[in-house]
Parts: C-alpha cells; sequence; structure tokens
C-alpha cells in the first residue's frame, strides 16, 4: 500500500510543479488553487507513504518520479530541451528509482 500512496502522491507532485509554470509565479488565480491544492494532495499522499517505506526511501522516489514526470512535461509541451545527455541524465533518474524499489525490504 505504501508504494501506490508513494506513486498518487509523485502524480500529485509532477502536477504542482507543471501548476506553478501555468499560475504564472502564482499570479494567475485558477492555476494558483490548482498548483496549492495539488502540493497538499502531494505531501498528504507522501505522509500516509512513510507510514510504511523509510522516509530516505519514500522521499527519494516521491521527488525522482517527480522530477523525470516534470522534465518529460517540459520536454512535450513547454519545448524544454531533449539533446541526449539531458535524456541520459533523466534515464539514470528512473534507474535509481527501480533501484531504490528492488532493494526495499519490508520491516514486517
Amino acid at each position: 500500500m505504501g508504494w501506490l500512496y508513494i506513486i498518487i502522491a509523485s502524480i500529485f507532485e509532477i502536477s504542482w510543479a507543471v501548476g506553478l509554470k501555468y499560475s504564472n509565479g502564482l499570479t494567475q488565480f485558477k492555476e494558483s488553487i490548482f498548483t496549492v491544492i495539488t502540493m497538499l494532495l502531494s505531501f498528504y499522499f507522501l505522509s500516509q507513504g512513510v507510514k510504511y517505506i523509510p522516509i530516505g526511501t519514500a522521499y527519494a522516489v516521491w521527488t525522482g518520479i517527480g522530477a523525470v514526470g516534470t522534465a518529460i512535461y517540459g520536454i512535450l509541451f513547454f519545448n524544454e530541451p531533449k539533446d541526449l545527455l539531458r535524456l541520459l541524465f533523466i534515464f539514470l533518474i528512473i534507474i535509481g528509482i527501480i533501484g531504490l524499489k528492488l532493494t526495499y525490504k519490508s520491516n514486517s
């Protein structure tokens, strides 16, 4: 259950990070409300996930998925660079996330 919480938290993490861009520095009302709500939801689900998964692992995975998702969104929708070296480093973050999941050992 903890991993599901972390994945949901990560989706909201991507949402609020992208929301910051659309809110134009929190100056657009609707976009700012969206950003704040998704931020709170992200933290809520992270807080639920750390009940089951060590904080270091949960936080690293949460921020990793958030960073990868936000970077990919930026490439697809904001015309951000997609050069080979940048994609390689995004891929390395994904490998790190997978490694943390594969080496996770439950306390139960």
